[in-house]
């Protein structure tokens, strides 16, 4: 992706977030520059702020999530913080692909907009689809899915998803851009993301411009 469409996309994100009186904070608005010292910081070491992907697809309408995650610890640095939180925003039919997670329990929220569609599957032993109905809860009631089967969260309805139960999710056609709020235990984007077709999980980033914003991928380069 270059540079430039993600200063857009995040300029286009600050002003969707502030539509729903939803706020960041401080630091989510610096410049580079500002993140001079900054480097002995929860923020750096356990990867918050902005967060953009392609997938490695080159065509983030149709495939792509933009992202802020406002808190989280770090399994790997016995940080006690075990729980993470993030802000999403799904545009109708861009896809977050299909994928499940060995560690991470997390809630999906529509926090308001559109209508996010999960799609689910269970996953084998051998970690492929399952052919087997998934039961899931939606808003606390247990909810029996086929594979493949979709639920479909308004505004205010939240799912929990378990270690390894695939799913993707994206927002209805025709029912607006959706915001979305994840509320999960620690969040580790580097090694607890199984896709079910191989892809990248963070882009690469061709520098036609400077960032507006750093993406938390950006703090070992900036910071």
């Amino acid at each position: 992706m270059k540079r430039s469409e993600i200063n857009a996309l995040i300029r286009d994100a600050k002003t969707f977030f502030e539509s729903f009186q939803f706020k960041l904070p401080p630091w989510a608005f610096w410049g580079p520059e500002d993140w001079n010292g900054k480097g002995d910081s929860d923020v750096v070491r356990n990867q918050l702020g902005w967060d953009l992907t392609d997938y490695g697809a080159g065509d983030f309408q149709k495939r792509g999530l933009i992202l802020f995650t406002i808190r989280n610890g770090n399994l790997a640095s016995g940080h006690p913080k075990n729980y993470a939180e993030k802000i999403m925003i799904v545009r109708e039919n861009q896809i977050c692909p299909m994928h499940f997670h060995w560690s991470k329990t997390e809630d999906i929220i529509n926090r308001g907009g559109g209508n996010l569609v999960v799609e689910l599957f269970g996953s084998t032993p051998g970690e492929e689809l399952a052919a087997e109905p998934v039961t899931v809860s939606v808003d606390g009631f247990d909810r029996v899915v086929e594979p493949g089967g979709v639920v479909v969260l308004t505004p205010g309805e939240s799912i929990f998803l378990t270690q390894g139960m695939y799913h993707r999710f994206y927002g209805q056609p025709g029912k607006g851009t959706v915001l979305v709020g994840e509320v999960s235990s620690v969040n580790d984007d580097n090694t607890d993301n199984r896709f079910h077709e191989p892809q990248a999980r963070f882009p690469d980033i061709d520098e036609d411009e400077p960032p507006l914003h750093l993406l938390c991928t950006d703090y070992p380069q900036y910071v």
